[in-house]
């Protein structure tokens, strides 16, 4: 009789542990899009940056460690500022941001923790029309100055 009992409680407590959790409980970070029933408006479309860099003889850079602190990309409508925040020093190309809405922005570069190197900006719109093959707007930021 205590086997069953026991045999019994164990089940019970098996499936209130099992049902006692939701789906957000076991999937975290997961994206939800809004049902086009449900009236709900769809989200902005956003897109996925690729930073580079230009050297002072224009040749464009996308590999190897350079004294970056971050990217910043700033919506010259809104005046909203998107920054890559890697911080510090080195940071090896290319960088990527994902999630930039569609605008016209002005893009940069912070100095890095060594100060050898000095970045401009550039404008440039971001939409559709300028995404490449890889799936990526990619900008290249200007260096003024290298030490």
């Amino acid at each position: 009789m205590k086997k069953s009992f026991f045999a019994v409680s164990a089940f019970a407590g098996l499936l209130a542990v099992t049902f006692s959790f939701t789906s957000s409980d076991v999937v975290e970070n997961q994206r939800v899009t809004p049902s086009k029933v449900s009236g709900e408006a769809p989200k902005a479309q956003t897109y996925k940056i690729r930073y580079g860099l230009i050297s002072e003889n224009g040749t464009k850079i996308l590999s190897g460690n350079h004294d970056v602190g971050s990217f910043i990309a700033e919506n010259m409508a809104t005046g909203e500022v998107y920054d890559t925040y890697y911080g510090g020093g080195f940071q090896s190309l290319p960088q990527y941001y994902e999630g930039l809405p569609a605008g016209t922005y002005t893009f940069s570069a912070m100095q890095g923790q060594g100060g050898w190197t000095g970045y401009g900006s550039v404008v440039a719109t971001v939409s559709d029309a300028q995404v490449d093959a890889d799936g990526y707007v990619t900008v290249y930021i200007p260096i003024t100055w290298t030490e």
